[in-house]
């Protein structure tokens, strides 16, 4: 008989947590002060006045952030600080880590998505990627016959230095080329100047903008909000071009710098209707694209149909440092009520499909984030999760899916949309209220009657609205007796576990007695599991 080998106790102490080590593919930066750009920032810290700043790191950057922060430490005075840790990811500029320690200046490092900031001042350093610019010149010579066709030169943040260069030597081989301008910095006195302008627009307005300007970021940002001759198609997060009066958007090749990331796809659904040429500047060739990007589009459609089958939606908050990210949730709001479905909200941090999987009484989720974090593949989750673009396009009568695609939540903006968007008539969805009007769901094939939540009237009769969402009624029993306006309340009516149960009069008055004490697993009451018995 073999023995058996195993654990001496079943509890664990914790150690091989403790000890367990994660694999992450960090770098080491020998020329620091070059790759981190000290001297610029420096130079903007003095000149902004700024006293704690805060340094944001991604986690592949991290073991250069002692020797970075040293730097900036000696050389300017200042209290510098290090968020090793993102709220969301390491994209966005992490505004609520920065104010935990009362920052006034933020210095975000690695890539980033270029969403605006709310509050908090940002300078962007991204880093100094090598590249032949005279191999990746030569390799758009070659794959495009053409010269006269329209090209829009885009690259990922970390080649940005280059981006003049490459700008200057593809401008002498075609006979139109539109350089893409990035954000360097936002909130900031000198972030006016990053916005491309077209030559019809006057300067002057920039001037007479940052001649005084307070360095709030109602001042410095008034202009770049009210672009008037940038049209948002051509406006992505950060990346923003000027489009020539006679070209076309769609007769436009995108040329894109930089290794397959989310930011390519992101570029890739926006400008669907454009053929897209990549360099890598790693392996020093480039390739057109063949992505079948239409499969990409038809799998969000297949979400879509997804949200107009749901009744009730959560609006997921994956940002808390991008600007107007609590219009965009009040514009969502409004949406579904107006569709006649219940919203929840929540704020989970980082996504994951434990955390989703605690409500299963939603089905659908919505994520307000930046552009590069909002394509969730939802597939391992157990509810679909959608952008809000999609979500409009699901709940709106005004809207039609047409290919075309917007990640970017900014542009869905009550105040600064292009469109003629009205939310839906809620008195005229009243009156067309009835149970004998199902919708045909194209995810089932059949069709399907939907719970309306809002609604004022209900057979008839007004219903009792409480200032607290209806969550419940309880009679003198204190049991769930009637549930106005909350799936919530009805999914847990379906439970066979509900919680403890008061009970109240049920048991009689006794004396509070001392109960356990120590640790789950291991009470003061319990044998010692590591001592033999005698």
């Amino acid at each position: 008989m073999s023995d058996l080998n195993g654990p001496a106790t079943f509890a664990d102490d914790g150690r091989a947590t403790i000890e367990r080590t994660v694999e992450i593919n960090s770098i080491k930066i020998d020329n620091i002060d070059s790759y981190y750009e000290i001297e610029r920032t420096c130079q903007r810290i003095l000149e902004g006045g700024y006293s704690r700043i805060a340094l944001q790191f991604p986690d592949e950057l991290l073991p250069d952030s002692a020797s970075v922060a040293s730097k900036l430490r000696d050389r300017t005075g200042k209290s510098v600080f290090i968020l090793a840790d993102t709220s969301y990811g390491s994209c966005c500029v992490d505004e609520v880590a920065a104010e935990h320690v009362s920052a006034d200046f933020i210095v975000h490092y690695g890539r980033s998505c270029l969403s605006p900031t709310s509050r908090l001042p940002v300078l962007y350093v991204f880093g100094q990627q090598s590249i032949s610019v005279e191999k990746c010149v030569s390799e758009f010579d070659r794959l495009i016959e053409n010269k006269d066709t329209p090209i829009i030169v885009m690259y990922d943040v970390t080649f940005s230095h280059a981006a003049d260069q490459i700008n200057n030597q593809l401008s002498k081989i075609f006979s139109t080329a539109i350089a893409t301008k990035i954000t360097k910095e936002a909130n900031t006195n000198h972030n006016c100047q990053e916005t491309p302008v077209s030559d019809s627009q006057s300067s002057q307005e920039y001037a007479s903008t940052t001649d005084d300007c307070c360095g709030s970021s109602a001042c410095c940002k008034k202009p770049v909000v009210n672009k008037p001759l940038i049209n948002p198609e051509q406006a992505q997060g950060g990346r923003t071009y000027v489009l020539p009066e006679d070209v076309k958007l769609e007769d436009c090749t995108i040329l894109y710098i930089g290794e397959e990331n989310i930011t390519l796809t992101n570029i890739m659904m926006v400008h669907n209707k454009c053929p897209v040429i990549t360099y890598n500047p790693e392996k020093k060739e480039a390739h057109r694209e063949t992505v079948p990007v239409n499969r990409l589009l038809m799998k969000r459609y297949f979400l879509v149909q997804k949200a107009k089958d749901a009744d009730v939606i959560g609006i997921v908050v994956g940002t808390l440092g991008v600007a107007s990210y609590m219009t965009i949730i009040d514009h969502l709001k409004k949406l579904i009520a107006a569709a006649g479905k219940k919203s929840y909200t929540f704020v989970m941090g980082k996504l994951n499909v434990a955390k989703m999987a605690n409500f299963m009484e939603i089905d659908c989720y919505v994520l307000v984030a930046c552009p590069e974090n909002s394509l969730i593949d939802s597939k391992e989750f157990y509810r679909p999760i959608v952008t809000p673009f999609e979500l409009e396009i699901a709940l709106s009568k005004q809207k039609e899916w047409t290919g075309d695609y917007i990640t970017d939540f900014q542009r869905l903006l009550p105040g600064l949309r292009d469109d003629d968007f009205t939310y839906d008539d809620e008195e005229e969805r009243e009156e067309n209220l009835s149970d004998e009007e199902p919708h045909f769901s194209l995810i089932t094939g059949e069709y399907k009657q939907g719970r309306k939540y809002g609604s004022k009237k209900l057979d008839g009769t007004s219903l009792l609205v409480s200032g607290i969402t209806d969550l419940s009624l309880r009679n003198n029993e204190s049991a769930l007796s009637t549930l106005l306006e909350s799936p919530s309340g009805a999914f847990l009516k379906t439970r066979t576990f509900r919680g403890l149960e008061q009970k109240t009069g049920e048991h009689e008055a006794s004396l509070v007695e001392e109960g356990r004490s120590g640790i789950a697993r291991g009470y003061s009451t319990e044998k010692d599991l590591n001592t033999s018995a005698p």
